[in-house]
């Protein structure tokens, strides 16, 4: 899996606290071989959000993203439940 990051996710992601990219990266790496390894808890978003999916860092960090084609997603948000909002 091909992953590519937007702007936001970046910022976002570079104020993260270090445990949380620490999570975030070893997670990144179940998401690699299989988007939806049932560590992950991926699912699909609605309302405003429809089209897109999440994954969990843990029980409270997400990541948002989006399929581009089967082997290339966006990363489009990464935060608190918040980044639904």
């Amino acid at each position: 899996m091909e992953i590519f990051t937007h702007p936001r996710f970046d910022r976002k992601y570079k104020k993260l606290p270090q445990e949380i990219k620490k999570q975030a990266k070893h997670k990144e790496t179940f998401f690699r071989e299989n988007a939806f390894d049932s560590l992950l808890h991926t699912h699909k978003l609605h309302g405003k959000d429809r089209g897109l999916w999440a994954f969990w860092i843990n029980n409270k960090y997400r990541i948002k993203f989006i399929f581009l084609d089967t082997q290339q997603v966006l990363f489009l948000d990464v935060g608190t439940h918040d980044i639904y909002s």
